[in-house]
């Protein structure tokens, strides 16, 4: 099921959804099947928390899409690649699709806003180009992200609305129990620390030495591949694909 999760997001970059992993249809070429697979793999590794894999699939799925010289469909692997640093509550600036910008396609560039909170600022033809899912969060609805259906989905949404201030204690328990119900032991993590910092914040001291406890379990399970432990991850800013189908 989780890597029918990742190939249905990875999907576009197949140029078409028909040849994904969880459907079947005509044969795709060659660099299609690598580009797909490779990026399902990162996105699967970044979720395990195993940097090392998830660079080296990234680095993979990249070689075979500049293959095609096509500069939207390495914009729609880099933003896919970010979307995940969202969904693990990470708010950096998406430097693998900056170069590609001016040569994104319309929807790329309103996403690439949306992951950066900058949604707001969006046009409403533009804010239209934004995958269906992540309309309603783009305008603050807090409640659209229990309603979606795939999980990476509303983890991005989550993230979009935790840096925008916009997030509830409702959504960051969303989030953390779609984390951990898909094992994902990074955003998980990330996840667990932003709702840690709120019950400090609101002087529940009990609640956030459990949450650190918790924590503290999770990060003491090695990743596949043999990773070390991962550092806890805190968000940046806490609390005090060709037409935008196929990103989460």
């Amino acid at each position: 099921m989780t890597t029918c999760i990742f190939a249905r997001a990875c999907a576009l970059l197949l140029a078409a959804a028909a040849l994904g992993a969880c459907s079947s249809g005509p044969q795709a070429a060659d660099w299609q099947l690598e580009a797909q697979s490779a990026m399902a793999r990162s996105v699967a590794a970044h979720m395990e928390g195993n940097v090392r894999v998830e660079q080296a699939e990234l680095a993979r799925a990249r070689s075979q899409l500049a293959r095609t010289g096509r500069a939207d469909l390495l914009a729609n692997a880099e933003l896919l690649h970010c979307a995940t640093r969202v969904a693990s509550a990470v708010f950096e600036p998406c430097a693998g699709f900056e170069p590609l910008r001016q040569d994104a396609t319309p929807a790329q560039r309103a996403y690439a806003d949306f992951l950066r909170g900058k949604a707001s600022g969006l046009s409403p033809q533009d804010m239209a180009l934004l995958p269906a899912p992540q309309r309603a969060t783009a305008q603050g609805d807090a409640g659209a992200v229990k309603a979606m259906a795939e999980p990476l989905s509303q983890l991005v949404a989550a993230g979009v609305l935790l840096q925008t201030g916009r997030a509830s204690p409702a959504v960051v328990a969303q989030a953390v129990d779609t984390a951990s119900s898909q094992g994902w032991r990074r955003p998980l993590l990330a996840w667990l620390g932003v709702q840690a910092s709120l019950a400090e914040q609101g002087g529940d001291t009990e609640e956030a030495a459990r949450l650190r406890r918790r924590m503290a379990l999770t990060d003491g399970v090695k990743a596949p591949g043999g990773s070390a432990p991962l550092a806890p991850l805190s968000p940046s800013s806490p609390p005090a694909p060709l037409q935008g189908k196929g990103l989460p």
